[in-house]
């Protein structure tokens, strides 16, 4: 399979708005603790993605998409948070990696990383910092791609069955 990855704009985002909708249901679906509970809605994915485009307009969020090179199936996202506090304009927070429960291990989070990373590079980000669920396969990934370990924290989150789990936190220098 191959991977386009591509940054999008605004307009692109919203024209996703179906796309990423059920991405986010079925991550969620499949057990991804990613700020969501069990049950878990068409609505309520919508209504996240429609609360989180103004900041999207603003470039305070900005969105990847993966897609099947072939078909063009949306295969996974991600966000990169920029819209910090006026003493952090040199950082930024990854946010809601997801990849679609059937496109799993199939190298779309790496690509997915790597985008992101390098456009934080190119547009002079010096930090970023992320959280994933200890014990998960994004923790080998972000340890992969050169992050660091800061450390877990027990029972920060929720799985979407409500059953506790610890986030790890990480930060990678683009210096």
């Amino acid at each position: 399979m191959s991977v386009t990855v591509r940054l999008l704009d605004p307009a692109e985002s919203r024209g996703a708005l179906s796309e990423f909708t059920r991405l986010l249901v079925g991550c969620v679906e499949a057990g991804a603790s990613i700020g969501f509970l069990s049950p878990f809605s068409e609505i309520e994915a919508r209504d996240f993605w429609t609360g989180i485009g103004g900041q999207v307009e603003a470039g305070d969020r900005l969105i990847w998409a993966a897609r099947d090179t072939a078909s063009g199936t949306l295969l996974g996202t991600v966000q990169l948070i920029t819209g910090l506090p006026d003493n952090q304009p040199h950082r930024g927070d990854v946010a809601k990696l997801m990849v679609s429960p059937d496109a799993r291990r199939r190298g779309v989070a790496d690509a997915l990383m790597a985008a992101l990373e390098t456009h934080a590079r190119e547009t002079g980000l010096r930090t970023l910092v992320l959280d994933t669920v200890t014990g998960s396969p994004a923790e080998a990934l972000y340890r992969k791609r050169g992050w660091v370990e800061v450390g877990p924290v027990p029972d920060y989150a929720l799985f979407p069955d409500g059953s506790p789990c610890s986030t790890t936190f990480f930060y990678k220098s683009l210096v």
